[in-house]
């Protein structure tokens, strides 16, 4: 993690000699970690959408040749070049930003491991913010318990998002979203108590603002949605069209 957590690092230390408060330098660093990573969330939020619609038609691919594995496969494979859906495109997003959340956690768990030696940043990892006396030290209460409502707010909103799309998970899949919709904002509360002041900051911030983009994702989410259903509405006309000329051609024959 040290080849993400040292330039993150660099980053940290840049913001502190320009705000002269590691409390505040570690909010400045959340949010310009999730506005770097948004456009990755609104991409995987698109192509959440399109798996949904590509969900629908390789189903209906997989009933048309349920008993002609060959002809199903070049079928899909024919889909897919004509729509230009990509299957991996939708892990792609989380799998970039796996890495950065994991450097930022080593780096706010050990501070002075990823940053260069400096006797200024060493005393800036214990200084006081706020309420809180020591921010390489736990907060007890407040910090994990914003940071446990912070994603409970944020998970349900994903998971109430993840729901209306077309294809959504049923039965127990969804039992299981609806149980750790509780356990894991439970996991971060308990899990907060114990980490330093300054990483509980980062993660009770980064759900804060992953709420605001939430409700930025879900107006994309809407958009999309209303132009597939329009789209879908000028295929019918257009289709209606057809077989009207058609009906009116055959009757101008006879």
């Amino acid at each position: 993690m040290g080849i993400i957590a040292k330039p993150i690092g660099y980053l940290l230390m840049g913001i502190y000699k320009l705000v002269g408060n590691y409390g505040l330098s570690l909010i400045i660093l959340t949010f310009l970690v999730k506005l770097i990573l948004y456009p990755l969330y609104a991409k995987q939020i698109k192509s959440s959408a399109d798996m949904a619609e590509m969900s629908e038609k390789a189903q209906d691919i997989q009933r048309r040749y349920a008993n002609d594995r060959e002809k199903m496969n070049e079928e899909m494979q024919k889909l897919y070049a004509e729509t230009g859906f990509n299957p991996m495109s939708g892990c792609l997003p989380m799998l970039i930003q796996f890495p950065i959340i994991m450097g930022l956690f080593a780096l706010l768990r050990n501070p002075m491991k990823y940053m260069p030696a400096s006797e200024t940043m060493m005393f800036a990892n214990h200084e006081s913010f706020l309420w809180i006396k020591d921010l390489a030290q736990p907060d007890m209460w407040i910090l994990p318990i914003a940071a446990g409502l912070a994603t409970f707010f944020a998970f349900s909103m994903n998971s109430a998002m993840t729901m209306q799309q077309p294809g959504a998970p049923a039965g127990q899949a969804k039992a299981m979203n609806a149980i750790m919709k509780y356990f894991f904002p439970l996991s971060i509360l308990w899990l907060a108590r114990s980490y330093p002041a300054g990483l509980a900051i980062y993660w009770a911030g980064g759900q804060i603002m992953q709420i605001f983009f939430n409700l930025r994702i879900n107006k994309i989410r809407e958009k999309i949605n209303e132009e597939k259903e329009q789209k879908k509405l000028v295929q019918r006309a257009e289709k209606e069209l057809a077989r009207k000329k058609r009906a009116r051609m055959k009757g101008s024959n006879q």
